[in-house]
């Protein structure tokens, strides 16, 4: 059994568990990829994954427990104990289920095998399993067999070392979870080693397809297929595969699987493993990855005195990169909505956008540590909906899923047309916002447009969910940013009309109960009205969680409410109206402070919201409470689903001291600074610092905020700020300070 060594070229001191401090010349040899624990958030409810994938990548090779479940979303949950084959695609941390695709097992012969949903399985032990970025590593205990797991963008490696034995290798294509479903799979003899086919499934990816390339790294002695008709409603549609490949193995032998992915063809894959996996060479492509992330991870430098928070901040940033996914192959290709396969020139087609979450926090970090792709995302945008005919809301493997509501590719597009990223063409831009925003038959949106809000009791045949209140206030932010982006364009008219759609949020508030609630066609307010209450018109929260989703106009909601002392009174009961102690909260309400409700987006920006009534130490307060006591160095160390890497956005952004709360502002609130001191490496050469004196769990207050050594009377930090490598100074002290601004 090799065992992993650091591949990245530092000091063996370098990975004492203490945090390192550079020597005089300043030489920047950290592993950062040595930081990530993969594992937080594979308990509770992260439902994220171990496995290996490199940034973005459109492979997430990780192991799968074998049985279906919420908990298993991600196909491993951490308290299991059996292993049933370790498959190509995952999401990370989504409330929905789906991928699971190429999944291979290797085994020893008599193999372990139980009835459905289990399958061939083996047990294992946490004992004998370990990941880092880009690698993850288990011993099957019934085969004592050693996998260990590495990736490319397109391809997987998987190293397996035997016992001595009759062995087999398992492709299983038939198996299928949560909402996952195989429609038809194949399977083909190349030559001696290789092998390809697909596997395409309907779930909440529709129509999804999958083909592959697999080679062995030496001749399996035969390959046994085991087919079976694939029946729906009483009709076969396809073909369901399981193959078997036999090898006779000796003690220490190790055999490389080596698998390359497509969403086109065949030969696709084929083109994708000769261009990224053309060696049997497992540590040539591990080393390849650690390098990768150990790149993208050090573009933001932190100093502290504490492993496990250095940990939980670098496996924060790596979270936030596993999606969106690369969806192309090396040539371009990629199958579109249109279900046509169309070809990216000169740009990189990408998938998997988790969009009601990740526009609050993960595109704008997106912004300063990978602007490049960020202009690849909005062209991914564009083309879909030239092949689509609108924006896409949550889409992935060329499918719309129509998940969540909102459409809330429009802020990610107008936030990098606002910072002057990329070289899209802005004016289809503009186009395709309006055109989304106008699509009376989707979504309640025409309803919307006629009354100013989304009526409670209209039913959309297009969607089970009502969601009504949510609607509104989510279609009012997309509205004010496209008239952000109009007015930029000077599109005047296009600008007013959206500026004026945008205040449609205060058509949904009601004064006599001083909360957003739902409205019917004739408008009147719903009646028995309770803010506690999780209701069908709430997307996946209550009254008291959705009431400050107007994040374009924080001072229209103050003056709403009354005023700033009216304002932060609601502010305060958001923190501290506890639910009773007997009352079963759904499973999205999780990370309760009072009643916000950290484990789920809509409440994300909140904490920052008492800046806005002059109480900083407040959000402060919060803050630090949660990156403290709700993000561990643990399995269970997420309290929410991770989504997409919303979850662990928010934590980068506020561990070094702000966070986006309206996320095409251009500025950013300041709150609570983890470290004494955060790096962040710009596009443009420069670095944005942030320095915070005598910082500790008891300092977390703000004494004093000085910009470049100047004072500095703002309660933000803007757009140019961080882009001119300004240098923002805190003193910390242990008691609340006055507001400095």
């Amino acid at each position: 059994m090799k065992i992993l060594r650091s591949i990245c070229t530092v000091l063996p001191v370098l990975l004492l568990s203490s945090c390192m401090q550079r020597d005089a010349l300043k030489v920047a040899d950290e592993c950062y990829a040595d930081y990530v624990n993969p594992f937080i958030g594979t308990d509770f409810t992260g439902n994220t994954y171990p496995g290996a994938q490199v940034p973005f990548g459109m492979v997430q090779l990780s192991p799968d427990n074998g049985l279906p479940g919420w908990d298993r979303i991600s196909g491993y949950f951490y308290p299991d104990s059996t292993i049933a084959g370790f498959s190509h695609t995952h999401l990370s941390g989504t409330g929905a289920g789906d991928l699971y695709d190429i999944s291979f097992m290797p085994v020893t012969l008599p193999y372990k095998e139980a009835e459905e949903p289990l399958g061939i399985h083996s047990r294992f032990s946490h004992a004998d399993e370990s990941a880092s970025a880009g690698y993850y590593r288990v011993l099957l205990k019934d085969y004592d067999i050693n996998v260990e797991l590495t990736a490319t963008e397109r391809c997987g490696i998987q190293r397996y070392t035997f016992p001595q034995a009759d062995a087999a290798v398992i492709l299983n294509l038939r198996k299928a979870m949560n909402w996952d479903f195989t429609e038809d799979s194949y399977v083909e003899k190349v030559d001696s080693v290789t092998i390809q086919g697909y596997r395409f499934s309907d779930g909440w990816a529709r129509g999804q397809r999958i083909f592959f390339r697999t080679r062995f790294s030496r001749p399996f002695e035969t390959m046994r297929l085991d087919s079976a008709a694939v029946l729906k409603d009483g009709k076969r549609i396809g073909t369901s595969v399981m193959a078997r490949f036999d090898f006779k193995t000796t003690k220490g032998e190790q055999l490389l699987v080596s698998t390359a992915i497509s969403g086109v063809s065949m030969e696709g894959a084929a083109r994708n493993l000769a261009a990224e996996v053309p060696d049997d060479d497992f540590d040539k492509y591990l080393a390849a990855a650690r390098k990768n992330w150990n790149g993208h991870l050090s573009r933001i430098e932190i100093e502290c005195g504490n492993r496990d928070e250095k940990v939980k901040f670098y496996t924060a940033l790596y979270h936030s990169m596993l999606a969106p996914t690369i969806y192309a192959d090396v040539d371009g290709s990629y199958y579109g909505p249109d279900r046509q396969v169309h070809k990216a020139d000169g740009w990189t087609n990408y998938s998997t956008f988790s969009l009601w979450d990740t526009y609050r926090a993960s595109h704008p970090l997106y912004t300063y540590i990978e602007p490049a792709r960020v202009n690849d995302m909005v062209k991914s945008f564009l083309a879909f909906y030239e092949q689509n005919g609108r924006l896409p809301v949550w889409n992935f493997y060329g499918s719309e899923t129509d998940m969540m509501i909102g459409y809330h590719s429009v802020p990610v597009i107008v936030d990098a047309c606002l910072k002057g990223i990329g070289d899209f063409d802005a004016k289809k831009a503009l186009e395709a916002c309006v055109a989304t925003a106008n699509m009376d038959d989707y979504r309640g949106i025409g309803l919307y447009k006629k009354h100013g809000y989304v009526p409670y009791n209209v039913t959309d045949s297009y969607n089970a969910e009502n969601w009504s209140l949510s609607k509104t206030l989510e279609y009012a932010y997309d509205d004010y940013c496209i008239a952000r982006l109009a007015e930029k364009l000077g599109e005047r008219q296009v600008a007013d009309e959206f500026y004026k759609r945008s205040q449609n949020y205060k058509n949904v508030y009601n004064p006599q109960t001083s909360f957003m609630q739902p409205r019917d066609d004739k408008g009147a307010f719903i009646d028995g009205f309770s803010p506690d209450d999780y209701t069908p018109h709430i997307c996946e929260s209550n009254g008291w969680q959705y009431f400050w989703s107007v994040q374009q106009d924080i001072d229209g909601l103050i003056a709403l409410t009354g005023g700033k002392e009216r304002f932060a009174q609601k502010l305060d009961s958001m923190f501290t109206y506890r639910p009773a102690d007997d009352e079963e909260l759904p499973i999205f309400s999780t990370g309760m402070i009072g009643q916000y409700a950290h484990g789920n987006e809509p409440s994300h920006h909140v904490i920052y919201l008492f800046n806005k009534v002059g109480q900083p130490w407040k959000t402060q307060k919060y803050a630090s409470e949660v990156m403290r006591e709700l993000y561990k160095n643990t399995p269970a160390g997420l309290c929410g689903n991770e989504d997409c890497g919303q979850m662990s956005a928010w934590y980068v952004f506020s561990a070094m001291g702000f966070y986006p709360v309206n996320p095409v502002g251009g500025e950013y609130e300041i709150g609570t600074p983890l470290y004494p001191e955060v790096r962040m490496r710009l596009s443009n050469g420069k670095t944005f610092t942030v320095l915070a004196h005598g910082v500790s769990g008891k300092n977390r207050y703000i004494r004093s905020v000085k910009l470049d050594g100047k004072p500095y009377d703002k309660s933000y930090i803007t757009h140019e700020q961080i882009m001119n490598g300004s240098i923002l100074e805190f003193e910390m002290g242990s008691e609340p300070g006055k507001a400095w601004y």
